[in-house]
């Protein structure tokens, strides 16, 4: 069981106000907060080990670069990849998607499709519109329903030997609904398509096992998961990156240079041009071993009571409406109050404290299913409690009251 009340004290900036009222930080599916034990790991790295990796003889450097590979093992085996060779560190999510799309534009031609969903952030749109831009493959959509729930029958139907890749997120940022990623992973996989799900707001609460998954591609940021911003990771199976070109140029991706010929470096160098961001990599894997600490069922267990409290207190509210009602969801509440601007409500929120996300969270296609020009989004994690949801329900009905 979680004591939340010692783990918030984990948290520095818990204790801060914000318009003279005591913060109440309901934007976790944006960036979830940063404990001290990681803040700690940032300060240790630039204080005692801060040096380039991979290409010093001396001690820092191999003390650094010791301490970044050393996270690549805690990711490898968070996520249970059968090589540490196939984590790549990204700058997040959105990195390792257009990594992967721009890796298959050597591999598609016309003729050929590929399948989002209708429950998409726009990183994991725009990147395959541009892929089909560039080749000629055709993008075809997995529609929803009302409760926020992807159509299967469509997607049986939308599959065919055509069908190359697939793509979805493990758990959408604007609805909280979990997808049924194992029953994608099998369908496509019976055509021969491979398959990327974006993590980004699973990996916060569920611990994704990729081998019993066998998933083809799963990427996910730090800054979710009470990291830092500007580091993710992608996770691929090595067949499939032994397959994919390089995706930048420059140092640390190569074997060997010359004017006539450049050969590329062996996995993971293969996908990491450049210095990288090496505190980042290192307090990613410090992020993990504080949530693993927790506890990954002990989270979703407590996140789950506080979803279904909420869900209760918020509905008692005449004219609330909740977006995003599958009985297969993560602690993310959309709502609206009848006839008031979701951008009202969050500014009246903030001036009691409450931060919230307003607008269509960067997954318009939802809001225009649902013909509305956003929601309120209130993000819930392991060290929020039911008394900040309770300050929340009596925001909202003062919204209400200021705003109806």
């Amino acid at each position: 069981m979680i004591n939340v009340e010692d783990i918030r004290k984990d948290f520095p900036i818990l204790s801060r106000k914000v318009n003279g009222k005591p913060l109440v930080y309901f934007d976790n599916a944006a960036t979830s907060q940063t404990p001290k034990q990681v803040i700690d790991v940032i300060v240790d790295y630039y204080s005692n080990y801060n040096a380039n990796i991979h290409r010093g003889v001396h001690t820092l450097s191999q003390e650094a670069t010791d301490l970044y590979e050393q996270a690549r093992y805690k990711i490898q085996a968070h996520f249970n990849a059968k090589f540490s060779h196939e984590i790549i560190f990204t700058s997040g999510t959105t990195h390792g998607i257009n990594l992967v799309a721009n890796g298959f534009s050597s591999l598609l031609k016309k003729g050929d499709d590929i399948i989002v969903s209708a429950l998409e952030h726009h990183s994991n749109i725009v990147p395959w519109q541009m892929l089909c831009e560039r080749t000629g493959a055709e993008l075809k959509v997995i529609p929803m329903n009302d409760d926020g729930e992807l159509v299967m029958s469509a997607f049986d139907k939308l599959l065919s030997t055509n069908t190359k890749l697939v793509f979805t997120n493990h758990v959408s940022n604007a609805l909280g609904t979990v997808n049924p990623i194992e029953y994608i992973i099998e369908k496509a996989h019976e055509v021969g398509a491979a398959v990327l799900i974006d993590g980004a707001q699973s990996a916060p609460h569920i611990k994704p096992d990729v081998q019993k998954l066998d998933v083809d591609f799963y990427v996910v940021s730090a800054h979710k998961m009470c990291g830092p911003t500007g580091i993710g990771a992608l996770y691929g199976k090595e067949d499939w990156l032994k397959k994919l070109p390089p995706y930048q140029g420059g140092g640390e991706m190569i074997a060997e240079v010359t004017f006539e010929k450049t050969t590329y470096a062996e996995l993971p160098h293969k996908f990491e041009a450049g210095t990288p961001n090496i505190a980042g990599g290192i307090v990613f894997g410090a992020a993990i071993d504080y949530m693993n600490n927790i506890g990954f069922e002990s989270i979703a267990t407590y996140e789950n009571e506080l979803l279904e409290y909420a869900t209760k207190k918020l509905l008692e509210i005449e004219g609330l409406k909740i977006y995003g009602t599958s009985k297969h969801k993560t602690s993310v509440i959309s709502f609206n109050l009848e006839g008031i601007h979701p951008y009202d409500v969050g500014t009246i929120l903030d001036k009691l404290g409450i931060a919230v996300r307003t607008g269509h969270h960067c997954a318009q296609p939802i809001m225009d299913y649902y013909k509305i020009p956003g929601t309120v989004r209130a993000s819930l994690a392991f060290y929020n409690t039911k008394t900040e949801i309770d300050l929340l329900v009596e925001g909202v009905k003062k919204a209400k009251m200021m705003l109806a």
